[in-house]
């Protein structure tokens, strides 16, 4: 099967389950990777809020790429980033964006992010939750990101990372990859070193950071759910069925598996128009 065939049937009946999880993952200080992620759109905006209609203000819209059911939009409501600015979320998930629009995160779009559906150098900010990795092909999102931003724009992008790990996560992580299987994305090559394709996309690398965060189980039901979320197209239903059953023999010491996250800044790397 295809990974965009297989996105597809994921999204759909999992819908959701992407923010399930990572919301409740967490970092020594109890951030979440969405929280991460949020710290480089600004910082928390004044009381004031942002400025009413009729008052001067930046308009220019912050774009979720890849949104999903739009677990950052709360988070960027309460940004200096959004602040006076507006939202557009774009997503190839319906069911995605059923949840995302229930929570009313709007505007919203059905497409591509190989084809946005925005002009030219009209977007300060692009933000990007658990996609860089899987959103094919990368060199044409890159390309479609830097069309997009202004001269002054920016990405902020998570995507999955192998470390940190601390001694007692190798193994967590190592009785995980003898059941299931070695977990990949189709762009971890490229990933591996992005100054390159950033570069070629007109974005300049100025960030690239990993934090671990950790995942609790307690009950079946949060293994159940953290195997949910993971991508793992052509492994054989018996290896799912080990994991599974891996997973729910943690949750009864009440262990956390860790979900290390990188996450990358970049910026529109061109003089102004």
């Amino acid at each position: 099967m295809l990974w965009s065939d297989y996105l597809a049937r994921f999204h759909r009946e999992r819908a959701g389950i992407t923010e399930l999880v990572l919301s409740r993952c967490v970092d020594r200080d109890g951030a979440t990777p969405y929280d991460w992620l949020a710290e480089l759109a600004g910082p928390t905006a004044q009381p004031a809020g942002p400025p009413a209609a009729g008052e001067p203000g930046d308009a220019t819209p912050v774009l979720d790429l890849a949104c999903g059911s739009a677990p950052l939009w709360p988070r960027l409501a309460g940004r200096t980033y959004l602040a006076g600015r507006s939202y557009l979320g774009v997503d190839r998930s319906a069911a995605e964006l059923s949840l995302a629009a229930g929570r009313g995160a709007a505007p919203l779009v059905r497409a591509d992010a190989a084809a946005l559906p925005v002009a030219d150098r009209t977007i300060r900010l692009v933000v990007c939750a658990m996609a860089l990795m899987i959103t094919q092909p990368l060199p044409r999102v890159l390309a479609e990101i830097g069309r997009v931003l202004r001269a002054d724009g920016r990405l902020v992008a998570i995507v999955p990372a192998s470390r940190p790990l601390t001694v007692r996560d190798v193994a967590v992580v190592a009785g995980l990859a003898a059941s299931a299987g070695r977990l990949s994305y189709p762009n971890d090559a490229a990933l591996a070193d992005p100054a390159g394709q950033f570069r070629a996309a007109g974005l300049r690398l100025v960030g690239d950071q990993a934090r671990r965060f950790a995942y609790p189980l307690t009950t079946p039901a949060d293994a159940d759910a953290l195997l949910a979320s993971l991508y793992l197209p052509g492994v054989r239903p018996r290896r799912v069925r080990a994991a599974r059953g891996y997973l729910r023999a943690l949750a009864r010491v009440h262990a956390t598996v860790p979900v290390p996250i990188r996450r990358l800044d970049a910026r529109a790397d061109r003089p102004p128009a």
